[in-house]
């Protein structure tokens, strides 16, 4: 097996796009005596955000809050952390790139999986004449929501670099796409208007797409047989599928490892970031009989309707809340048998709106922010959705159950 053969076009200092990879929305403070490079930065900024750690209490697939050995969105998330890094060591790509794009790639998840996903997307269809994805939401996490202190304590927003927040919004991992090349131009991010629409800028970030695929396949399958979704009948069928290219091959970790080995074996900077058509076949082989076994599967319509019961209610109660000069007083007054929601979506709208609009009672001094005030004056009904729609998808699953259960008990 061929190695480092993709070493002349990773991002490294010798990229003819280097600076433009590197730069961030805005400059970052410095330290004199920082070791890291711009991507390890990143993802230790990422690492430190609150958005990151809120992935632990997030529904990957199955919703199972208190299984401690169901996978989480965190633990995908390292998942693909892992997968794309022993790629891109072995294709002489730059894994520090691709291990901040992976920790990152999915920020932008609401409560509930992709199922909490759906429901949001059809709130903001209806009120805001727009689709919610959670690429895009990643982007919009990461540039505007996330905050870190700064050498002075000064909150401010990450300023993650370009090729980390164009990895974010292009991971798209539901194309079944093979050999992967970035693209050409380096588009300003906010022109994404789908999933999927743009491949990623970088050979790194295409490696995290495809690593994105394999190891939520992987990883749904051994949730789905601990949960028993899956009967015998349906596990030798999986067996045999998994066997049609090593006989050897006795759980998800194996097909793992094949498939990672192979990409390394296939791809070079002519052909892509690739599988074989043999391991190719067998992935999508695989995905199918996930989509059909395990998402399809109508143990999952009880949590479908509850999850959508939980955002929908909370993102109404809200809403009835809006009035154009006077919004804190009116959620102080419809929401004063729900102390757990005025509490954090007061303090979540001080964070960004306008400090001239914040009563005086909920300034608090000790936490100095120059952050970008993204809702303004909260004079656009928009803007307040839009407000809602960010701090429900922001919520862990936790989260959002402990609120709901407020509201209904009085």
């Amino acid at each position: 097996m061929s190695t480092k053969v993709f070493k002349s076009v990773a991002v490294t200092n010798k990229h003819p796009n280097w600076e433009m990879l590197t730069s961030r929305p805005s400059e970052l403070y410095s330290r004199s005596d920082d070791v890291r490079s711009p991507f390890a930065r990143d993802f230790t900024r990422i690492l430190h955000s609150m958005a990151y750690r809120r992935l632990k209490h997030k529904t990957q697939v199955f919703f199972n809050i208190n299984n401690d050995h169901i996978c989480t969105r965190m633990e995908h998330v390292n998942h693909v952390d892992s997968v794309s890094s022993t790629i891109a060591r072995e294709l002489g790509l730059n894994d520090e790139l691709t291990k901040a794009i992976s920790i990152g790639h999915d920020l932008g998840h609401a409560p509930f999986g992709h199922h909490g996903e759906k429901v949001i997307s059809k709130l903001t269809q209806k009120h805001l004449e727009k689709k919610f994805w959670h690429e895009q939401n990643g982007l919009r996490f990461v540039d505007k929501i996330e905050l870190l202190e700064d050498n002075y304590k000064v909150g401010k927003n990450l300023d993650l670099t370009y090729a980390v927040r164009d990895g974010i919004i292009s991971h798209c991992g539901e194309l079944d796409e093979n050999g992967l090349r970035p693209r050409d131009e380096l588009i300003n991010l906010n022109d994404f208007t789908s999933a999927g629409q743009y491949q990623p800028a970088t050979w790194e970030g295409c490696v995290v797409k495809i690593s994105d695929k394999i190891a939520y396949v992987g990883r749904d399958i051994e949730d789905a047989i601990n949960l028993g979704f899956l009967d015998k009948k349906d596990q030798n069928k999986l067996l045999k599928m998994a066997r049609s290219n090593d006989e050897n091959v006795m759980n998800t970790t194996v097909i793992m490892h094949n498939m990672i080995i192979d990409i390394c074996k296939n791809s070079t900077p002519e052909k892509g970031i690739s599988l074989s058509k043999t391991f190719l076949d067998q992935l999508n082989e695989i995905k199918s009989f996930n989509y059909e076994h395990i998402y399809g599967n109508k143990r999952f319509k009880p949590f479908m309707h509850y999850a959508e019961l939980i955002i929908t209610e909370i993102f109404n109660i809200l809403l009835e809340c809006y009035d154009e000069k006077h919004t804190f007083s009116a959620l102080k007054a419809n929401l004063q048998y729900s102390k757990k929601l005025l509490d954090s979506f007061t303090k979540w709208l001080c964070k960004y709106c306008d400090s001239e609009i914040i009563p005086e009672k909920y300034i608090d001094n000790s936490v100095v922010l120059d952050n970008e005030k993204i809702y303004g004056k909260l004079d656009n009904k928009n803007l307040y959705i839009q407000a809602i729609i960010d701090y429900i998808s922001g919520m862990t699953d936790h989260f959002a159950i402990d609120i709901f259960n407020e509201m209904i008990t009085y």
